[in-house]
């Protein structure tokens, strides 16, 4: 490549270095290739005067797409292999949840901290330096001395993840080239992807391997380390760019700071409807179809790894879809739009206990990407934060929601807990509050 990228549309929009990752020209054509004919019949393609992904930007795409693979993998399989360190240190229920309590307070609560910091004064190699805070994790919980070095490994793999996602973010939507939910739907999916495949590892490799088999896994960090570097050299050139050009005139804000605040408002009330239902999915769902309908483990396995598939999908189609007709509507329906399914999912037979899974799935999961470029776009400024605030709060969401819900399944049963969840989406009424911003309004914006 020659270090030049050619833009189709509004160059001063655009970014302008090649990202110097290895094949990205191949990266972007297959990414166009696959995207493209399911885009058009789907109605999500590019809108008129709407950039492509320049062909050097997707390969930063993919190359974080890939590390959150990575990421999500690390951080799932702490709980994946909490049978091996209760067996082997004795530990009792309590000091397994001090582990969950460390992991999500550094994972959650540090992410709009570091967004903050961040937005303010740019780390630009802040990617591969969290990746290391997890390797360094993953190989003392390999060789854990005691309860004490537990929580530090668990803390330190925290500490990478809480400072990736708000990073990883703001580069994703650097990169999208004005299709920002593209980008962070799929930024997404690579979430999405290494939280479901964390526990499979796991059962395959580090249940019959032992607890120091976890230290193999530091090998995909260390390839997913120098894949980052090579982004934050992409970002610190981008970055420079920017600041030598000169600044674009600023224009009015198009929603007043009230009204901002309170549509973040409404936006964290709906994540926490969002997630904590999805907890109940997560964490529950195969107990409630054991319970109710007797089926085998293998069985109920198969319809949570269908559920989980649909939101996959569901992820990935939503934010696109954002960029074409407007993130209110798709916020709006993916919340609310999932309640009449909700409802009728506790009193449903096998066979649509399966089917209305799949909807709830396909059309739940395709809120986040809109949720967050909706919330970016209200403050373009404070993308980090915004990043850090909102996946902080799905990953606490996430932990409270199971906690919570254990104890309510503990205190009446599992089919009373998927009875009372079922009116969680109606929290999606709120999204009414929400002032519109068109697609063209998001682009100039960010």
């Amino acid at each position: 490549m020659d270090g030049s990228v050619r833009w189709h549309s509004q160059p001063s929009a655009a970014l302008a270095t090649d990202s110097g990752l290895p094949d990205a020209t191949v990266f972007a054509a297959k990414i166009r290739a696959s995207i493209g004919p399911v885009a058009g019949i789907a109605g999500i393609a590019p809108a008129p005067g709407q950039q492509k992904v320049p062909t050097a930007a997707a390969g930063i795409l993919v190359a974080v797409c890939v590390s959150h693979l990575v990421n999500d993998i690390l951080q799932s399989l702490i709980p994946a292999v909490y049978p091996i360190l209760k067996a082997s240190y004795g530990l009792d229920f309590s000091q397994i949840g001090i582990i969950t309590l460390v992991g999500q307070l550094t994972a959650s609560l540090l992410q709009p901290l570091v967004g903050l910091y961040t937005d303010r004064r740019p780390i630009y190699f802040a990617l591969p330096a969290g990746m290391a805070s997890s390797v360094a994790g993953l190989i003392l919980l390999s060789r854990a001395p005691g309860f004490g070095a537990i929580l530090l490994s668990v803390g330190l793999i925290g500490v990478g993840s809480a400072v990736f996602h708000p990073e990883a973010s703001r580069i994703a939507r650097m990169a999208s080239g004005g299709r920002h939910g593209f980008a962070q739907s799929l930024f997404a999916l690579g979430g999405t992807g290494g939280s479901s495949l964390g526990p499979l590892l796991a059962a395959f490799i580090v249940l019959p391997q032992g607890q120091r088999s976890i230290a193999w896994f530091s090998g995909a960090a260390l390839i997913a380390m120098l894949l980052l570097a090579r982004v934050s050299a992409w970002y610190k050139a981008q970055s420079t760019a920017r600041t030598a050009r000169p600044a674009p005139p600023k224009s009015a804000p198009a929603v007043s700071g009230r009204r901002v605040g309170w549509a973040m408002a409404v936006l964290m009330a709906l994540t926490f409807s969002k997630f904590f239902y999805l907890a109940s999915f997560t964490n529950y769902y195969t107990f409630f179809l054991i319970g109710k309908f007797h089926v085998s483990v293998e069985s109920a396995q198969v319809h949570l790894f269908v559920f989980l598939a649909a939101a996959a999908t569901g992820g990935l189609i939503g934010g696109p879809l954002g960029d074409r007709i407007g993130r209110k509507y798709i916020i709006w329906g993916s919340i609310l739009g999932v309640l009449p399914f909700t409802l009728v999912l506790p009193y449903a037979s096998l066979f649509w206990t399966g089917v209305l899974s799949v909807i709830i799935g396909l059309v739940l999961a395709s809120a986040f990407a809109a949720i967050l470029v909706y919330a970016q776009d209200l403050l373009p400024g404070k993308v980090g934060a915004v990043s850090g605030l909102f996946f902080g709060l799905a990953f606490g969401m996430g932990g409270i929601g199971a906690a919570v819900l254990g104890a309510l399944a503990d205190l009446t049963s599992i089919g009373f807990v998927y009875r009372v969840c079922a009116f969680l989406p109606a929290i999606g009424l709120l999204a009414v509050f929400l002032p519109q911003i068109s697609p063209a309004e998001a682009r100039a914006r960010g």
